[in-house]
């Protein structure tokens, strides 16, 4: 390959990678947000979620373009390609993050424009505990993408499990809230979405780690057995 073609190749793939971890940043900094909103019932905070998601859409079309334009003009092969393919991968998956963090943000707006956050006592402790769990998980998957370090990957994918553990403990307390306090039925079914969306971005976060070994170790481990996960990163 021409020496000069390569470089600017290699500018192009690193400028793309730039922009999936800015755009990684920002997910996680509206995932926080949402968090704290919830936490605090703050609805300007849960207002500036929902404006960001716009951002982390245009990220996505941007990206995804970017890509497309790459692939075209570029015609990689081999590793180049892998990564192009996972960059794909994972800024959809970063997207629905920011779609789980705009749903929790609507959440606390509907509990605000009813008037139980304030009226309620609601179980929101436990699940800042999860979703400090998630935002962690989140966290290590971009960082993993960013070293491209599949060690690091697998890591995120066997705490995962964790999440999920949480998330059935916490379901299993708002039953409970729910039946010995029937007030709080509402408010409770919204707080297990939000759960289950803090849960998801869990998921997503594995997804991140999953590309990332694609990229270094070529193996799509994708709803594979821990024990296979574990063998491909060797």
């Amino acid at each position: 390959m021409d020496k000069h073609f390569s470089t600017q190749f290699d500018a192009e793939l690193s400028t793309v990678s730039s922009r999936v971890l800015e755009m990684g940043g920002l997910v996680e900094s509206q995932v926080i947000k949402a968090v704290a909103a919830m936490t605090a019932f703050d609805g300007e905070a849960a207002a500036e979620v929902l404006r960001e998601e716009q951002r982390v859409n245009r990220f996505e079309v941007e990206i995804d373009r970017e890509l497309s334009g790459i692939i075209a003009l570029r015609q990689p092969t081999a590793r180049d390609l892998r990564l192009l393919i996972s960059i794909s991968r994972i800024i959809a998956n970063l997207e629905r993050v920011g779609d789980e963090a705009a749903r929790t943000a609507r959440v606390v707006q509907r509990l605000l424009d009813v008037g139980l956050a304030t009226r309620l006592r609601l179980p929101v402790n436990d699940l800042q505990f999860e979703a400090e769990m998630a935002v962690e998980l989140l966290r290590k998957a971009l960082d993993a993408f960013a070293r491209l370090d599949p060690l690091g990957a697998l890591e995120v994918i066997k705490q995962d499990r964790q999440i999920d553990s949480e998330f059935e403990g916490l379901l299993r307390k708002l039953i409970t809230y729910m039946m010995e306090d029937p007030r709080t039925i509402s408010a409770c079914i919204d707080l297990v979405f939000v759960a289950k969306a803090v849960e998801r971005i869990g998921d997503h976060a594995k997804n991140l780690a999953e590309a990332v070994i694609y990229v270094v170790k070529g193996t799509d481990v994708r709803h594979s057995p821990m024990t296979d996960v574990e063998s491909a990163v060797g």
